[in-house]
């Protein structure tokens, strides 16, 4: 049985709303029948928050001289079930509901939170959030005027937070079957889904009034394999903002994703060391969008940018890469992990180019971003949570495809490196960059021969961008969790094929 966190659900929802809130939440599930209603309509019915208030809430954060301020009004509901040892071993139901006050003054913010959806709470986060301007005159409110989202990329037809407990729990029994029955080498598996569905609605004080409903979802399988004294890991994992069909769906439903996890973790038993020094390496396109995400991804953020704290401050129309490499990043993929109709500043989304055929041509913008740099916010202002002010972020990433099938790509290579699958990496403000990876082959003759593990790759990235000689045509995609400044945000990144002409492999030899 699910477990709902209810002190802690209690603690957010504050004196004034809680009971109100969990007889409300347990009598009909957020989104059980039908989606909230746009503008405040779920903030409105069930907590009593009105346009007034919401006014008064903007007018206080500007009352010490402020030159913007906007509101985030959250409620979300999340779940997650976790089977190892044969068991279901733990099954979690959370609840979130608060709001987030901003204001800006020049290049600073004041931040303010509350879980309390009473006016006076409201108005003691918003003057907090306005200390950060001591002086000047209170600036105005506009009117609200609502503006829906101007596209759908989410499956809220069939919401997968409308199934039930047994129903995730026959997922990941599904998946957990599999990854266990598929070799009797497989010695233990942990599977695991979560999802989510968040409501989020914004104002500000230029007369915003917009609301988007956002569900998630990710399956994951990891299987460990023992063979003579050798333990190790695979996984395997899909999701995205998607309904309760897509597990159903051939190539991601749990069958198949756990016995991929078990798949690699049996490849990886009969696994050599990497033979360590500088060669050419091909990124495989199954997970390198990790490597366009935490390599290359960040340096375009713009606060490190006007802060000049990115190594790509001041190269923009400068040739950053090779003429073979496109960048780009796109909220608007429909079902990704990090797709967004609005961003979390009530911006609309789309797709904004970073680097094309070489030469930096964009960064990620968020409104404060856009403003240092006279530039317009691109809709990648994004927060954890009511709790956090937006901060630019990436959505989903892309190295752009080129034209070479990737079996040319391997061919081309002698001798050298093939990295599949990651475990994780590390990116300096310099551009150094280090990747563990969890599973590569060996390059000779141009063909792909003993599987690899517990390689590293190191290198620059701008070094990297540069010595790309070969792009493959063979998209494909990464989920993940990106972490900054304390917050964590879903994120796709993906690449095709590609061959770096030289990085340095470490390991153990």
């Amino acid at each position: 049985m699910g477990k709902l966190q209810r002190r802690e659900f209690l603690v957010l929802a504050g004196a004034g709303a809680g009971a109100y809130v969990v007889s409300g939440f347990f009598a009909d599930r957020l989104a059980a029948a039908t989606l909230p209603a746009p503008g405040l309509g779920l903030f409105e019915e069930r907590f009593g928050v009105t346009a007034e208030m919401l006014r008064q809430v903007l007018q206080a954060a500007l009352s010490k001289g402020g030159d913007f301020a906007d509101l985030f009004l959250e409620y979300s509901t999340s779940n997650a079930v976790e089977m190892e040892d044969d068991i279901i071993k733990e099954s979690d139901e959370n609840i979130r509901l608060g709001i987030g006050i901003r204001v800006l003054k020049g290049p600073q913010t004041g931040f303010g939170f509350t879980s309390q959806l009473e006016l006076d709470a409201m108005r003691r986060a918003a003057l907090t959030a306005a200390a950060i301007a001591a002086s000047g005159s209170a600036g105005a409110v506009a009117p609200f005027a609502e503006r829906p989202p101007g596209r759908q990329v989410y499956q809220l037809r069939t919401p997968f937070s409308e199934g039930t407990l047994a129903d995730r729990i026959a997922l990941v029994k599904e998946g957990y079957a599999a990854a266990a029955a598929h070799d009797k080498r497989i010695v233990k598996v942990r599977s695991e889904i979560s999802d989510e569905l968040q409501v989020v609605t914004i104002l500000n004080s230029e007369g915003l009034l917009t609301t988007d409903v956002r569900p998630q979802a990710r399956m994951r399988v990891t299987a460990i394999a023992e063979s003579d004294g050798v333990r190790v890991t695979g996984s395997d994992n899909a999701g995205g903002r998607i309904g309760r069909a897509f597990y159903a769906t051939p190539g991601t439903t749990p069958k198949e994703i756990g016995t991929r996890a078990a798949e690699e973790a049996i490849i990886l038993l009969g696994a050599v060391y990497p033979a360590p020094g500088d060669q050419p390496v091909v990124l495989g396109n199954k997970n390198s969008g990790v490597v366009i995400h935490e390599a290359v991804g960040h340096p375009f953020e713009a606060d490190g940018v006007w802060k000049k704290t990115s190594i790509m401050w001041d190269r923009m129309g400068q040739k950053v890469a090779s003429p073979l490499v496109t960048i780009y990043d796109d909220a608007t993929i429909p079902e990704a992990r990090g797709s967004l109709n609005i961003d979390d500043e009530g911006t609309a989304t789309g797709k904004a180019m970073l680097v094309e055929r070489g030469v930096l041509t964009g960064y990620l913008h968020d409104r404060l971003s856009a403003r240092m740099l006279s530039a317009t916010s691109n809709g990648h202002g994004r927060r954890q949570s009511f709790r956090n002010p937006p901060l630019p972020r990436m959505n989903n990433t892309f190295l752009a495809q080129g034209e070479t099938p990737p079996e040319e790509i391997v061919a081309s290579v002698k001798k050298g490196f093939y990295a599949s699958s990651y475990e994780g990496g590390m990116v300096q403000g310099t551009g150094k960059f280090t990747f563990s990876v969890n599973l590569g082959y060996l390059i000779e003759g141009g063909k792909l021969t003993a599987p690899v593990k517990t390689a590293t790759l190191i290198g620059i990235n701008l070094q990297m961008l540069n010595d790309i000689e070969m792009v493959g045509n063979d998209l494909g995609t990464f989920l993940g969790s990106c972490g900054k400044g304390g917050q964590s945000a879903p994120v796709t990144a993906g690449s095709p094929t590609f061959k770096v002409r030289e990085m340095t492999v470490g390991g153990r030899a």
